[in-house]
């Protein structure tokens, strides 16, 4: 059986940029808390646990002292503002895109719209973007629903993770929604480059082979819809978090099995499971 890799898998830019910050900061300042998992994968958290990280839920886990990991997903204002009334140092990893999204929601408020995230509502990163909107936002992943009476204008964006197409067909249903209700609209494409390659690579190896495992987090929002992705141009599709979950017979009678990975998958992992396949192909 034929291993083949997708083109673009495992670790992304921001993802990579938050890890070596914190990996830097542990070995020149000492242990400090990540308020909430630096990224969602478990094999990541469990690395940094051991290098001197502390994950922390909440400001009341953390010492007097200590300085303050802000994760890749990035943060609300509220939570800047109360780490700095308690006079603690902030290690701020959010992502450059993430960073991005939060500034253009926080613009457009400022500009009068009402602003409509396409993401999950209970996620990290949608949580912070909305806390940037200072009211006048909502997430959703139908653009069926209610905005506050007197709005103007709306301003559709994206949680970076989301596939590219997907919100374009979002955004045209919320266009059609809201043609007749405000006088106007605005739509501003936050999306992720690089999850975006991601997602056309995954699904492009799919295409190529007769299984494919996607490896990554189940708690990872973008390895989800990784797969996602995967399953749908219909060839069987595995999401594991690590090599201990396959199980051979998964490959029997296949002669090509594709491997991608979400973006917050370490290259470790990824090469575990390849192993892990040129094992089942010797048995």
């Amino acid at each position: 059986m034929q291993v083949i890799k997708a083109d673009v898998l495992g670790f992304c830019f921001g993802v990579r940029r938050a890890v070596t910050m914190i990996e830097t900061e542990l070995e020149k300042n000492g242990p400090l808390c990540t308020l909430g998992a630096i990224v969602h994968n478990t094999h990541v958290v469990e690395a940094l646990t051991e290098k001197g990280g502390r994950l922390v839920h909440g400001l009341d886990e953390i010492g007097p002292t200590e300085a303050v990991a802000i994760t890749a997903h990035g943060a609300g204002e509220e939570v800047y503002s109360a780490i700095r009334e308690r006079g603690l140092r902030i290690v701020d990893t959010t992502c450059p895109i993430v960073r991005r999204a939060q500034q253009t929601a926080e613009k457009l408020v400022k500009e009068g719209f009402f602003v409509i995230v396409y993401g999950e509502a209970e996620h990290p990163e949608v949580k912070g973007i909305l806390s940037w909107t200072a009211g006048r936002g909502i997430a959703t992943q139908t653009p069926e629903v209610e905005i506050p009476d007197g709005t103007t204008g709306i301003a559709v964006i994206a949680q970076t993770t989301k596939n590219p197409e997907q919100f374009a067909q979002f955004a045209e249903r919320a266009t059609r929604e809201f043609a007749s209700r405000v006088s106007e609209i605005r739509i501003v494409n936050t999306t992720c480059p690089e999850t975006g390659r991601r997602y056309q690579a995954g699904s492009e190896l799919a295409k190529k082979v007769d299984v494919i495992l996607v490896v990554g987090s189940r708690s990872s929002a973008n390895t989800r819809k990784l797969a996602q992705t995967c399953s749908a141009t219909g060839v069987p599709t595995h999401h594991i978090e690590s090599a201990a979950e396959i199980e051979g017979d998964w490959f029997a009678g296949y002669v090509r099995c594709g491997v991608t990975a979400g973006a917050s998958t370490p290259d470790e992992v990824i090469e575990d499971v390849v192993r892990r396949l040129d094992e089942i192909k010797g048995e």
